[in-house]
């Protein structure tokens, strides 16, 4: 994983598909006079954020003529960017698409869908059900659209997957404006949150946010990159449309897990058995070699 990578902290624009695979295009070839090999946009990057009804006007398949053109893009960089996928049972995912070689590679569908405060994707998405990595020319990566950072065990299947990067697009509106230190709610949750797991699932954080405004809600992009060791090593300036770019190197993945063999150590038996218990599944107790008290 030796390869620079381009953040593109773009404004998409609500329900203009058309528009929005325009300035894909643009940003891409900005990373690429840059030297970029890996281009991630935000969540929903090729729609904008608050569909609503929207939704279903606005769902592609993967393999749309209408991103053809995108797709070709990756014939020498990898790109990932966001869509409303349409799923073969015309379900909608809010997915992240990777593409590389001049062909989709990889489709990640958010697990975990926000229905709280002011987000109701549950209403309008059907979620996902894994978190699979894919290997790719640059490395090992795992997608956390969102939602899906906030919960712990997500990172933690890509880590025992050996993720060299986590890959976290998103939409995060502004919360927590009245704080009383120097940022947003929001972002300092983020920050807490992205340094946390690239320490403990040992792997670059590349965490895109959008900015812009949307049915009221403001982005606050401040997109970054988290090294392995957990240090914020880049980071966008604010609220602005920008390019982050960071390099990122093999040799910081392999420093942080020689330091701390986490992934050798691992109990994924152990969180088995336990999950068996709570949850009462006489069959995965009986696979683990317990009876139903949960004694060996």
């Amino acid at each position: 994983m030796d390869c620079l990578a381009a953040l593109c902290q773009l404004r998409p624009a609500l329900g203009d598909l058309e528009r929005n695979l325009a300035a894909h295009l643009e940003w891409i070839d900005r990373a690429a006079e840059a030297g970029a090999d890996l281009v991630l946009f935000p969540e929903l990057s090729l729609t904008g954020y608050f569909l609503r009804d929207l939704v279903h006007d606005l769902a592609l398949r993967p393999d749309d003529r209408r991103l053809r053109e995108l797709i070709a893009a990756s014939t020498e960089r990898t790109l990932v960017f966001g869509l409303v996928e349409e799923g073969d049972d015309h379900r909608c995912y809010n997915s992240t698409v990777i593409a590389e070689g001049g062909e989709v590679r990889h489709v990640h569908r958010k697990v975990h869908l926000p229905d709280y405060g002011i987000f109701e994707e549950g209403r309008y998405f059907a979620a996902g059900d894994r978190f699979t990595t894919w290997r790719g020319r640059l490395g090992r990566f795992g997608v956390l659209c969102c939602e899906d950072a906030w919960h712990l065990d997500s990172g933690w299947l890509h880590f025992l997957q050996g993720a060299d990067a986590l890959l976290v697009p998103c939409a995060s509106p502004a919360r927590g404006v009245d704080t009383e230190g120097p940022e947003l709610g929001s972002e300092a949750a983020w920050r807490t949150l992205t340094e946390a797991l690239a320490r403990f699932d040992q792997a670059w954080v590349l965490h895109c946010n959008r900015v812009g405004f949307e049915d009221g809600a403001m982005y606050w992009g401040a997109s970054s990159v988290v090294s392995p060791f957990g240090e914020r090593v880049a980071a966008a300036a604010g609220a602005e449309e920008e390019l982050l770019l960071q390099r990122l190197d093999s040799d910081a993945v392999r420093r942080a897990r020689l330091f701390a063999p986490l992934r050798r150590d691992a109990r994924p038996d152990l969180v088995r058995r336990h999950l068996a218990r709570l949850l009462e599944d006489p069959d995965a107790l009986r696979a683990a070699g317990e009876d139903a008290a949960g004694e060996a």
